[in-house]
C-alpha cells in the first residue's frame, strides 16, 4: 500500500498492486486495473519510487545497490 494525496489536499492510501498506468497530463494521473482513473498531487516520479519501494518491502522486486549487476 502507498500513501498519496488527492489534488484538494486529502491523503489515500492505495493498493500499489492495482495500479496499470501513470501519465502526467499535467497532473498525476493514475489508472487502475479496473478502469478507473485518480488524478493525484504526487509527482509521477514520486509515485513510482513509492510503488518501487513497496514491491522491495513486500519481496517482489529485488533492490540492487549503485553498481551492481543482476545476473
Amino acid at each position: 500500500m502507498i500513501q498519496l494525496t488527492r489534488l484538494n489536499g486529502d491523503p489515500f492510501t492505495l493498493n500499489a498492486m492495482m495500479i496499470e498506468q501513470i501519465q502526467s497530463l499535467p497532473d498525476t494521473t493514475l489508472t487502475l486495473i479496473n478502469g478507473k482513473k485518480l488524478v493525484v498531487k504526487n509527482p509521477e516520479q514520486q509515485v513510482i519510487e513509492l510503488i518501487t519501494n513497496y514491491y522491495q518491502s513486500i519481496g517482489l522486486q529485488g533492490s540492487l545497490k549503485e553498481g551492481e549487476a543482476s545476473e
